[in-house]
């Protein structure tokens, strides 16, 4: 499945997934946005592994925030946006 969404004032985001057994997997998020340090994205991916499909953008914005470390910045991208695309990602893959 993929998701794209253009963040208001900041950047594209993309994401591809798989759903197994209800669970999402196969994590890739990507864009034209940045993070500091850059294990940042590995954290957001596995962060997003094994999460209920059922789960609301609060619930994937509160794992992300948990898994990312203080000292991560992000740069035209935000744990919000990142739930949007998800969500956007598993509607579409039910509309296929």
């Amino acid at each position: 499945m993929h998701g794209e969404y253009k963040m208001p004032g900041g950047k594209l985001v993309v994401i591809d997934l798989e759903v197994r057994e209800g669970r999402i997997a196969d994590v890739q998020l990507s864009g034209d946005f940045f993070l500091e340090p850059d294990s940042a994205l590995q954290a957001i991916n596995a962060a997003l592994e094994g999460q209920a499909t059922q789960s609301t953008e609060a619930d994937l914005v509160e794992r992300m925030q948990s898994a990312l470390g203080a000292d991560v910045t992000m740069y035209g991208v935000s744990p919000q946006a990142i739930a949007i695309v998800v969500g956007r990602a598993l509607h579409e893959g039910t509309n296929a």
